[in-house]
């Protein structure tokens, strides 16, 4: 349920309606947009069915949630939600570049790519120290020793850190040297981990599952969100389908179609999605065009010695140069990258 306050309710009113819906056993969720403030109850609406919320001092109107995704949907909040990170951020009329290898794999390296990327004019830096593999046999990453060296790349270059969270245990470890905390695919319905990150301050990068339907993604968005940290950020990765040519299928689509559910920034993820450097440039410049509000780019100095990826992986000098292309299309729709 959505309760619509009056511009010119006072804190205390606005206090007294989330005292009472708390009273009633529900969650107070607060959205304070350009124009009004709203609160979103969220729990067993029947509670709510014999309470006359309208006659609460303060209270404008109130509303039904239709959607199932309760705190991700527009009705709960009618702005696209910006999340900054660290002087960076992510959503609005700027389009935020994440970039780097898909694992950490030395100190030297990881410096040495992020301050390529940089020169190519991303905003953020990504690396995995921990890395869900389909073979146990293949590289698991650097754990804590990446994450150091991810920090060193940040105090290098200035760059944020996106790095991904595989197991509960592990959040406090990683929250301490990412600024942004990305949930991958396979972890996509693990509500364990939704769960805890949703305690967590850090902004979360949510990817969509290899076989997820776009209600399944926004309902993990909501486990996030119901936790209290709504800084979510759904990243399109692409999904499984039958074509084979492509490592998966990218779903253009489901960029303009979460553009009308959603307030949360919407970013693209063409390395993983087609699995081949040729196809990276012109898919995401298509995502851009398609209204995305970032990109993630895998990025690697040399690729063909790539631990991970590497054959989705661009050179620092290919990706500068689709970062000089990506701009046109930008500043086509209306957008700065």
């Amino acid at each position: 349920m959505i309760i619509v306050v009056k511009p010119e309710a006072s804190e205390e009113e606005v206090d007294h309606i989330i005292k009472k819906i708390k009273d009633l056993g529900l969650q107070a969720h607060v959205s304070k947009g350009t124009e009004r403030t709203i609160i979103g109850a969220i729990g067993d609406e029947a509670i709510l069915q014999s309470v006359p919320l309208e006659a609460i001092p303060g209270v404008e109107k109130v509303l039904p949630i239709l959607k199932p995704f309760k705190l991700a949907s527009r009705e709960f909040r009618k702005e696209d939600t910006v999340i900054a990170v660290a002087g960076a951020s992510i959503g609005g009329r700027r389009i935020a570049v994440i970039a780097g290898p898909c694992a950490v794999e030395n100190r030297t390296l990881m410096v040495e790519i992020a301050k390529g990327v940089k020169d190519g004019g991303a905003q953020f830096i990504r690396g995995g120290a921990f890395k869900p593999r389909t073979s146990p046999y293949a590289f698991q990453g650097l754990e804590g020793e990446g994450l150091s060296y991810l920090a060193e790349a940040r105090e290098r270059t200035g760059l944020p850190i996106v790095t991904e969270v595989m197991d509960p245990r592990d959040i406090e470890l990683i929250a301490k040297y990412a600024d942004v905390l990305q949930i991958g695919a396979r972890n996509m319905q693990n509500f364990r981990l939704l769960k805890e990150v949703g305690l967590c301050k850090k902004p979360i990068l949510l990817k969509r599952g290899i076989s997820a339907t776009i209600k399944e993604w926004l309902m993990s968005a909501e486990y996030i969100m119901s936790g209290g940290n709504h800084h979510v950020i759904l990243c399109e990765r692409g999904i499984r389908t039958y074509e084979t040519e492509t490592r998966n299928t990218l779903d253009l689509s489901a960029v303009p179609v979460l553009k009308k559910l959603t307030h949360l920034p919407v970013i693209v993820d063409p390395s993983h999605a087609v699995g081949k450097r040729d196809l990276v440039a012109p898919m995401a410049k298509a995502a851009i065009a398609a209204g995305a509000d970032g990109l993630l780019i895998e990025v690697h100095a040399n690729p063909e010695e790539a631990l991970c990826d590497g054959e989705q992986s661009l050179k620092p000098a290919a990706f500068k140069q689709l970062m000089k292309e990506m701009r046109l299309i930008a500043e086509a729709v209306g957008r700065e990258l």
